[in-house]
């Protein structure tokens, strides 16, 4: 039974990233804003949704394992295996100016986030000022993206769509991301279990990676649809969101403590994968994720899982 399941939540995972990716397009031309923006905010909340419902159940439910195992190994897993993956296929272009602002806030929250849980917890008025700077954030990219709209070639050109279908396709794929997730996440760490696979290992890798495929599921989608714009703002967005959003949340409903192994072994690739991305994508208008910068990030992942399960790190 739980494979079947683990098998319906993928089905909606993918084509709740799929009515997310149409819904954020027609939303950016609607409202004049650019693709990338969208890809920051709309698309990236709805898909790290998964990620905050996971880590605050968690927290609510005393395994703070699992509430940071989740954000520290999809921060990962988003960019050295989705990514990584969507870039192998298609091959990706900075188009935007705007990210020489995102890519930078994205490895400064990163560094933020490595800096309050020194003292192996994360406590309410950090999860504040979490929630606050995401707020300042979110103002300050829609002023920006206003502010800058004449720059066209983060235009689209799509054929134009009602509010109400955007609002409906949006709704339908908030639903199907959030239940997807909790029937793979949930069946996949069952099966995990099985195996005497311990809770940290597993919310960094099986819980993460079930939580991440809302972001792999709509970076290749839109990779297809060639809104490059969208595949990489998804990206830093979500590892944004997962950040403020998700542990500020997880952290102002119940402290959060950090078990020691986080801060000496996963943060370091979690910032490491930050900063390579950061790296490869120089200059941020006109630079690119080839082939092989992001075959160095996958296997960089695949290192990173092994060490995970057969060096007991």
């Amino acid at each position: 039974m739980e494979y079947f399941l683990l098998l319906l939540g993928f089905t909606l995972l993918l084509y709740g990233g799929k009515f997310l990716v149409t819904s954020g397009v027609a939303l950016a031309d609607r409202f004049n804003i650019s693709p990338l923006v969208i890809g920051l905010t709309v698309v990236s909340f709805g898909t790290s949704a998964p990620e905050l419902f996971v880590s605050v159940t968690a927290a609510i439910k005393n395994h703070p394992e699992v509430a940071i195992g989740n954000v520290i190994g999809s921060n990962i897993s988003n960019v050295a295996l989705v990514l990584a993956l969507t870039a192998i296929i298609f091959p990706i272009t900075v188009r935007s100016n705007s990210v020489k602002i995102d890519a930078p806030f994205m490895l400064i929250v990163s560094l933020l986030f490595w800096a309050m849980i020194h003292n192996q917890q994360l406590l309410r008025w950090e999860g504040a000022f979490f929630i606050v700077l995401l707020i300042i954030y979110m103002i300050g990219l829609f002023r920006f993206s206003r502010k800058n709209i004449k720059d066209r070639e983060t235009r689209v050109t799509i054929r134009p769509m009602g509010i109400g279908k955007i609002i409906f396709l949006l709704v339908i794929a908030y639903v199907g991301l959030a239940i997807g997730s909790v029937l793979l996440v949930g069946n996949a760490s069952i099966i995990a279990s099985n195996f005497g696979v311990s809770e940290r290992v597993i919310a960094i890798t099986i819980v993460a990676f079930g939580t991440s495929l809302p972001e792999f599921t709509t970076s290749v989608l839109a990779a297809f649809k060639k809104e490059m714009d969208i595949s990489i703002g998804n990206i830093i967005g979500s590892n944004i969101f997962n950040i403020l959003a998700v542990l500020g949340f997880a952290s102002l409903i119940k402290p959060i403590p950090v078990e020691i192994r986080f801060l000496q072994f996963d943060i370091y690739w979690m910032l490491g994968t930050s900063f390579f991305l950061f790296l490869f994508i120089l200059p941020f208008k006109g630079g690119k994720l080839t082939r092989v910068k992001a075959g160095i990030l996958f296997v960089s992942y695949c290192v990173y899982v092994y060490m995970l399960y057969f060096k007991k790190s």
